[in-house]
């Protein structure tokens, strides 16, 4: 089945084995308010249309995209043929083909990763308490470093690169679409739990017209955490109009923008693998 026209692939340039797509709300067959291309079995959405959603998205892999339970934490798991859909985590990682490493999104950040060898893919589901690793059983360790440290063991098991910084000059990340910075409004405590981690942080916020409220930068968040890390070869999502998922209703589910006027919306998917 041909990849449908509205969905996103990735400009990075990653190597030719990995492939990627985002897709929109384009493309399926599920009724309003998750129409079309809903691909969340827990958004109220008929089951069946879910099924055949995913079916059109595995179609358009050529591989099983693996859908985790996520929730808005740091785990990751390592992906084979035999990782059942549901597995709870956050980020999944990748080194052999078969399965897709997927992560689904309506206004959270999506990441994939890769390394210049094309020998191991990753995705991870950002929102802001994943990114600030709220909860994390190590301070300061969000769902990027998490991802990050899977990414250093399987460099190490590959003999690609021996540390984490010779790890993070060939790693590859692309971000894609996500709540913009003039849509996400957050309370202090959000602005307060980065600052604290990273003092620079400070200039992903902006102050909201609301007291006490700010408005939050998620990929430049994101990206102030892999720079952190040593990676600097970041692409895709620069927080401009085009990859906020709130303003662009056309394309995009934001639960944002749908969630208390609609009951409900749909998700999208990331997803990066090996041929």
């Amino acid at each position: 089945m041909p990849v449908h026209p509205d969905w996103i692939a990735p400009d990075w340039p990653a190597p030719a084995r990995v492939k990627t797509l985002f897709t929109t709300r384009q493309g399926g067959v599920s009724a309003a308010p998750f129409d079309s291309l809903n691909l969340g079995d827990h958004v109220r959405d008929a089951a069946a249309a879910v099924a055949a959603n995913r079916r059109r998205l595995q179609a358009a892999l050529g591989v099983r995209p693996v859908f985790l339970n996520q929730v808005h934490g740091t785990r990751v798991v390592s992906l084979d043929g035999a990782t059942p859909d549901g597995t709870q985590a956050d980020a999944s990682v990748a080194c052999q083909p078969g399965v897709a490493c997927t992560v689904m999104v309506a206004d959270c950040l999506p990441v994939l990763f890769t390394n210049r060898a094309g020998t191991v893919v990753a995705a991870a589901h950002a929102g802001w308490r994943g990114l600030a690793g709220v909860g994390a059983e190590v301070a300061g360790a969000g769902v990027l470093e998490t991802v990050f440290d899977a990414l250093v063991r399987a460099a190490q098991r590959a003999g690609h690169a021996p540390d984490h910084r010779q790890t993070a000059a060939d790693t590859l990340v692309w971000l894609g679409p996500c709540i913009g910075p003039g849509a996400f409004e957050v309370g202090s405590e959000v602005r307060e739990a980065f600052v604290a981690q990273r003092a620079h942080a400070a200039a992903c916020f902006t102050a909201s017209s609301v007291p006490g409220k700010h408005l939050a930068n998620l990929q430049a968040l994101a990206r102030v955490r892999l720079l952190a890390l040593g990676i600097t070869q970041i692409f895709g999502n620069d927080g401009s109009p085009d990859w906020c998922t709130v303003t662009d209703a056309s394309r995009f589910f934001s639960h944002r923008r749908d969630a208390v006027r609609l009951g409900s919306t749909g998700r999208m998917a990331a997803c990066i693998h090996l041929a």
